[in-house]
């Protein structure tokens, strides 16, 4: 264990690097870690997504399979590329040929780049801004969010109402995974459960995020002239606790939510049903 008397003394230039010019950092831990494996993981999912997106094909599982299937990346498939039983009866676009999934992820994209929390995850593992507490900044200017283009970061506000709409329509596919055409109408696959967790972790992710937490509790004097909202800020307050650790687990179900589909739409795998 270290002591003060153990650390020599290190010139520091008021507003200049952390440390002096030479230092990028005192700490002996092992504080890198974290950005590494966070720019490992994003890196992974981003690429994923990416190639899921315009691969435009094993996305849904119909009829022909007895199942009721659609990747979270493809829905709601509003367009006329979409695959014969993929698409509702209402907001189609007819003319749009190209993957219908860059109108379904747009907004839960937009969503997850502008949250508070994914903001810190990227800032500190991919920009260096800064990598860790008490760490040097990897950039020799501070300008913060009102540039363009972080000035956008602004809207994560707008995009959260804008998800909820996802959410409920993401359930409504949780629900419809229900249906087993051809085998008795209604039963429960393994595909069902996959994007029954899948809603239910989008909407613990939507209901903890910061916005939602300040919408409910936020410019309020006295929560005892408040009571409704005092209730929902009381509520959400452990859900937003936990907003990190909830934000990590529903980008990877959703992610694998898309896989799983994916492979069972492919014929690599079969859904089992379970009853």
């Amino acid at each position: 264990m270290s002591t003060l008397e153990d650390v020599e003394p290190v010139s520091v230039n008021l507003g200049g690097v952390r440390g002096g010019p030479d230092v990028r950092t005192l700490r002996r831990d092992a504080w890198w870690r974290f950005p590494a494996a966070t720019t490992v993981f994003l890196t992974v999912i981003v690429t994923y997504l990416a190639w899921a997106i315009f691969q435009n094909a094993y996305y849904f599982v119909g009829a022909s399979a007895h199942r009721d299937l659609i990747s979270p990346f493809y829905s709601p498939c509003i367009t006329g590329s979409c695959v014969p039983g993929a698409h509702g009866t209402f907001l189609v676009l007819h003319w749009w040929t190209i993957t219908p999934a860059i109108f379904a992820a747009a907004i839960p994209g937009g969503f997850r780049f502008t949250c508070y929390y994914y903001r810190k995850a990227y800032y500190r593992s991919f920009w260096q801004a800064p990598p860790a507490c008490a760490v040097a900044d990897g950039h020799s200017r501070y300008t913060g969010e009102s540039r363009f283009p972080l000035v956008f970061q602004n809207a994560h506000r707008y995009f959260w109402f804008l998800a909820l709409v996802f959410n409920v329509i993401l359930t409504i596919d949780a629900v419809m995974a229900f249906r087993m055409p051809g085998q008795g109408g209604i039963g429960v696959s393994i595909g069902t459960l996959v994007l029954v967790v899948n809603a239910a972790l989008l909407w613990a992710y939507s209901l903890s995020c910061h916005f939602c937490r300040h919408a409910c509790g936020g410019h309020v004097n006295q929560f005892s002239k408040a009571p409704v909202r005092y209730r929902l800020w009381k509520f959400l307050t452990p859900l937003n606790h936990r907003h990190m650790e909830i934000a990590w687990l529903s980008l990877f179900w959703v992610t694998f939510a898309d896989l799983y589909i994916r492979l069972v739409a492919s014929g690599w795998i079969s859904d089992p049903k379970l009853f």
